[in-house]
């Protein structure tokens, strides 16, 4: 389906309406402390800064994170309950925000229209990094719709609010960004009140797969070796793993993948490059990358990925995740093999022949 959400300005780039593919791997660093500084967060602090001070552009290439935002609000609608306080964490542009003052959508009910979701929420903490960033639609009419808080953080990796805060933690593609990501998670956890929700979502597995290939193919032919240009992202195996060592509990973990088609790699790199989504790895390749290797990457691109119609397609993988914080009177799930009904069974029985 084709996302409502794209502007017009930008959906003529945008050919193909989303598709969804099974997961590939992808390596995450292990657990417990960094041994080394991934993601420079002073490169990607500047990089986050710049892109939203050009507000036109920033917001002509939104149409990802807010298509990304509503569908993780949409997971909103099946916790009944209200939150006096929810914490919008890597908030971008406030993104989450403006999504939650929109009419919400039911596809079990007969009545689809219902009322936003912003009815169920008292106070939005959103924070971020980036001034600019954060305050880059401050003076849109979402602002006055819901009862929103913008808060600078000097950092992304350390969270400065006091044990039990918040009803609700909520993240929309910041995650992918964080050094410690374990260290972070446990910190959610301390914040957030007891039987409260964190859900969060983020770029990983083989986003932008077909980018990277390209690119490594190309620098193999016309340099006889390999840069670092692309950022190493999370795989939705080890996201269970992560969320459980945070101390979090009824995990949720599914992937989703939003194909976006772009007339050329150098349309999708601009894109990228006024999202604020340049490589920052600490060990990346300084300068840009050299005309002739550039060229090379467009034709491998679209020889190997490209569609009849002479665009490129670029997969943005999707790990959505929900964890609840252990909390009194909350449901448990059944122990391994205390079910009343075997799965093998269920198998074994649509397989027999009348």
């Amino acid at each position: 389906m084709r996302s409502s959400l794209l502007p017009r300005s930008v959906r003529r780039n945008c050919l193909r309406p989303a598709t969804f593919t099974t997961a590939r791997s992808y390596a995450i660093q292990a657990p417990g402390a960094p041994t080394l500084e991934v993601f420079n967060r002073h490169t990607k602090w500047l990089q986050r800064d710049k892109s939203a001070s050009n507000v036109e552009e920033s917001r002509s290439v939104d149409y990802i994170r807010d298509e990304v935002a509503s569908r993780l609000c949409e997971r909103l609608l099946d916790i009944n309950r209200n939150f006096p306080h929810v914490l919008d964490f890597g908030a971008n542009a406030c993104n989450i925000a403006r999504t939650l003052t929109l009419p919400g959508i039911d596809i079990d009910s007969t009545a689809p229209v219902s009322a936003p979701l912003k009815t169920r929420i008292g106070k939005l903490t959103a924070a971020d990094s980036s001034p600019s960033m954060l305050y880059r639609d401050e003076d849109l009419p979402f602002n006055n719709e819901i009862d929103i808080i913008r808060d600078v953080l000097k950092t992304e990796e350390t969270l400065p609010y006091g044990a039990e805060t918040f009803d609700a933690v909520l993240s929309s593609l910041s995650l992918h960004w964080i050094n410690d990501l374990p260290n972070l998670l446990r910190q959610i956890n301390l914040i957030l009140k007891p039987d409260a929700p964190f859900m969060g979502v983020m770029l990983g597995g083989d986003s932008l797969f077909e980018l990277r290939t390209s690119l490594q193919l190309a620098e193999l032919d016309t340099r006889g070796g390999v840069g670092s240009h692309t950022s190493p992202l999370a795989d939705v195996r080890d996201i269970g793993g992560l969320l459980q060592g945070a101390g979090f509990k009824l995990l949720t973990v599914d992937v989703d993948d939003i194909v976006v088609d772009y007339p050329s790699s150098f349309a999708l790199m601009k894109d990228l490059q006024a999202m604020g989504e340049s490589n920052a790895v600490v060990s990346r390749e300084m300068g840009a990358i050299r005309r002739d290797t550039l060229m090379a990457a467009e034709a491998i691109y679209k020889e190997m990925h490209g569609n009849e119609d002479g665009s490129i397609p670029a997969t943005f993988r999707l790990i959505y995740m929900i964890g609840w914080k252990p909390g009194p009177n909350q449901q448990e799930p059944l122990e391994r093999g205390s079910g009343m009904v075997s799965i093998k069974d269920i198998l074994e029985g649509q397989n027999k022949t009348p």
